[in-house]
């Protein structure tokens, strides 16, 4: 009678390649661990404590439940949506429009015009915002009240008034922000084959035809990215409204970002803004993933 003896099982250990290419993953993993993973880990232990240098007190969600009933909290989210739903599109649109004034010129020629648009990604905010400082002058000295004096109109406190100060804000960001992303669509448009153009003209398509049906769709996947990393971007947005408005006038331009600032270094409650950071992160996750969802599904990569 035949009996089957069972072979012992030899394991595999990590050797030859899969040695390299643990060694070369290794310096990523190790900046992954202690610039994202452990800063999330430290930023959640915080957030379920009341948080103090010499000893801190478990709060559990305290912290988070302070920060949903907040109504300052919902303010700041209220504009962040606000500013992010007349920014993105509007930079979108712009950027694509651009790219395409761009594409029919000559090489040294769009080097020239991509270089100007990608400056302002290059320099400092601070000096940027000082730029934006004196454009938005109260005073007659002020460049965009020297430009609504020829239309009839008196000189308006941009940035002091809850009436303009949101807008000035998204005209900042409307007329200074489109670098990368004309890079990213010109190079979309040198990717599209010229036969669909000569295809199109063949069949008679006008500019428009040929924008809105071989243009707009080659160039779902660059508008997918951008729209993505364009809404995650204006959520988390700090900088402008920290140095142009500070958050006023009446908290009129306080964004989510800089709530969480003041709250950590300014009123020293660093439970509560890691519990805020963490609720902007999930809600940044979920709209992440429905733009995925419902603008990714034709898209090829």
């Amino acid at each position: 009678m035949a009996t089957n003896i069972a072979k012992p099982i030899k394991r595999r250990g990590i050797k030859g390649e899969g040695v390299w290419g643990y060694a070369f993953i290794a310096v990523a993993l190790v900046v992954f661990a202690m610039f994202t993973a452990y800063p999330v880990v430290s930023a959640f232990i915080i957030s379920l404590q009341e948080y103090k240098p010499l000893g801190s007190t478990y709060v559990g969600f305290a912290n988070y439940a302070s920060s949903l009933k907040d109504p300052l909290f919902w303010q700041a989210m209220r504009n962040t949506v606000v500013y992010t739903i007349l920014t993105v599109p509007v930079n979108l649109i712009l950027s694509m429009v651009i790219a395409i004034l761009i594409l029919p010129l000559r090489k040294k020629t769009q080097g020239f015009f991509k270089g100007i648009y990608y400056l302002p990604v290059v320099a400092s905010g601070v000096a940027l915002s000082v730029v934006w400082l004196w454009i938005f002058d109260p005073l007659e000295g002020g460049i965009l009240n020297q430009f609504i004096h020829f239309f009839g109109f008196s000189n308006q406190n941009w940035l002091g008034s809850s009436k303009t100060a949101m807008f000035s804000l998204v005209l900042m960001s409307w007329l200074s922000s489109h670098g990368t992303s004309i890079i990213i669509y010109l190079a979309g448009l040198l990717g599209i084959d010229d036969t669909f153009y000569e295809a199109a003209e063949m069949d008679g398509a006008n500019f428009f035809q040929k924008l809105w049906y071989i243009v707009v769709p080659s160039l779902k996947p660059a508008t997918l990215f951008l729209l993505v990393t364009g809404v995650i971007g204006s959520f988390q947005v700090f900088q402008n409204a920290y140095l142009m408005t500070g958050g006023g006038p009446n908290n009129a331009t306080t964004m989510v970002g800089l709530l969480i600032f003041n709250n950590a270094f300014t009123y020293f409650e660093f439970g509560k803004a890691a519990a805020q950071s963490l609720i902007l992160a999930v809600i940044i996750a979920g709209i992440s993933v429905l733009q995925f969802k419902f603008a990714g599904k034709d898209v090829d990569y």
